[in-house]
């Protein structure tokens, strides 16, 4: 079943009424190959941009993608808040941490980041028991 997701369009797959996150992340990933087969300098330059904000200096990568976790949830971007949330589990954060970082995006975004965080502490919990 699919399941209209939002403002931005997107069509999330679902399994019952919870978001399949490992198959809306396989699609993902697969569309985005689609995309940068016929991009290659687009693809490599946004690749290139991301090593660099990635990359360790007065704030260490954790930090960088909690600031990246909270701007795909206030721009409500479902995929967004996929890739974030592996990476942060990649980089060790606890649910605690999580769910700290997910109240201020609450706070500073209203509403619709309220229900965005509700996703990406769900992404959490399917990604993390993998």
């Amino acid at each position: 079943m699919q399941v209209y997701a939002g403002w931005n369009g997107q069509w999330v797959q679902t399994k019952g009424d919870k978001v399949d996150w490992e198959k809306f992340m396989d699609d993902t990933v697969e569309n985005i190959t689609v995309l940068s087969k016929e991009v290659p300098q687009t693809a490599k330059g946004f690749n290139a941009m991301g090593l660099a904000a990635k990359t360790p200096g007065a704030l260490d990568e954790k930090t960088k993608e909690i600031m990246a976790l909270g701007i795909a949830i206030a721009t409500r971007c479902d995929s967004c808040i996929g890739f974030h949330i592996k990476s942060l589990i990649r980089l060790g954060i606890t649910r605690a941490e999580l769910c700290e970082a997910l109240a201020m995006a609450t706070f500073m975004g209203g509403g619709p980041s309220y229900a965005y965080s509700a996703k990406a502490l769900q992404a959490f919990d399917v990604f993390s028991a993998d």
